[in-house]
């Protein structure tokens, strides 16, 4: 019996060092890998189980229960994160287990740019092969009640940025967050306007002259300045007599070359027929825009033309402005 019981316990303790050093080699050597770079999806809500199953399905040989044991040793089963990864050389078991845990996924990107309208915006989106594509098929108004908008239209609600977010994500949550973004910036921009200067009524009023500017320059040190011309003109009533709202109002139709007879043609968007703002913002503008908007530059210039090279010539009196026209725009024409 006490040879059995020497043999038993001699056998016990080599299972357990055979055990320890498999652990060992396990946790320590890179798991296998089919293809390199490999990439896999963590669905939202995907228990252990299921996360391994779909490393495995992406050709790594994570060795379904040792990498369950060594999880639930560590107590990290349940902290696998949703989202994208991409495995770009052969890892150990407690690296993948790091990088699970720690929602080490691949990252898409998606640009709005400061300028672009709506059809541009929801072009980049389509075209992401990063996104999960909800919004596509909606409607403008549609689009509007999925991000929660409480506006109608929705050309500039969306703040242009780079958007970072898990390869799958849904295009209508990057919409979200830019929607949200603009309205924060907007309601901060708001709170520290100045009030005498911006005659507005609304945030949303802002927000339109802000997309006005943004398209009328490029130039941020003109911004506040051209900003100030379009507050003088509206002060006495003059017509904005904006370029870009024409040309926004004409939409796909528009080829390039902005005529006489669009200017003379009436239209909700055409700031030569019509007075005051536009019905609705014609872009998104930059923060640097809305800024403008609400701190309008102090001048006593009513016009300004470009010279060619980005800059404006700014003019008090139609004459100087007339002067300006012929030797920036008519005299470059000729040449």
């Amino acid at each position: 019996m006490r040879f059995l019981f020497k043999t038993a316990l001699l056998l016990g303790i080599l299972a357990l060092l055979a055990a320890a050093g498999y652990a060992a080699w396990y946790v320590g050597t890179p798991m296998p890998m089919q293809k390199v770079p490999a990439e896999f999806e963590i669905p939202p809500g995907s228990g252990f189980r299921t996360a391994t199953a779909r490393i495995e399905a992406a050709g790594i040989r994570v060795g379904r229960r040792e990498f369950e044991l060594l999880a639930r040793w560590y107590g990290r089963a349940k902290d696998i994160k949703a989202g994208s990864y991409e495995i770009s050389a052969p890892l150990t078991p407690l690296a993948m287990l790091d990088k699970l845990t720690s929602g080490d996924v691949t990252q898409g990107e998606v640009k709005f740019i400061e300028g672009w309208n709506i059809r541009q915006v929801r072009a980049a989106l389509n075209a992401s092969v990063d996104l999960k594509h909800e919004t596509a098929q909606l409607s403008d108004a549609e689009l509007l009640q999925r991000v929660g908008a409480k506006e109608s239209h929705p050309e500039g609600l969306f703040f242009p940025d780079t958007y970072l977010f898990s390869k799958g994500a849904s295009d209508l949550a990057v919409l979200k967050r830019a929607y949200a973004a603009m309205q924060r910036h907007l309601a901060q921009e708001w709170e520290a306007r100045d009030a005498q200067a911006a005659p507005w009524e609304s945030p949303y009023e802002a927000l339109i002259m802000a997309s006005v500017v943004e398209k009328e320059t490029g130039r941020p040190a003109e911004r506040d300045r051209i900003a100030g011309v379009l507050v003088n003109r509206l002060r006495i009533g003059m017509l904005l007599q904006a370029d870009p709202t024409v040309i926004y109002g004409l939409g796909a139709s528009f080829d390039g070359n902005l005529r006489k007879i669009h200017l003379q043609t009436d239209g909700p968007y055409n700031t030569y027929t019509r007075s005051g703002l536009p019905p609705t913002p014609i872009a998104m503008p930059g923060l640097a825009s809305i800024r403008a908007a609400l701190k309008p530059a102090k001048t006593d210039a009513l016009y300004y033309v470009s010279r060619g090279d980005g800059t404006s010539e700014f003019s008090r009196s139609l004459e100087e402005h007339n002067r300006a026209v012929r030797k920036y725009q008519l005299n470059a024409s000729r040449k």
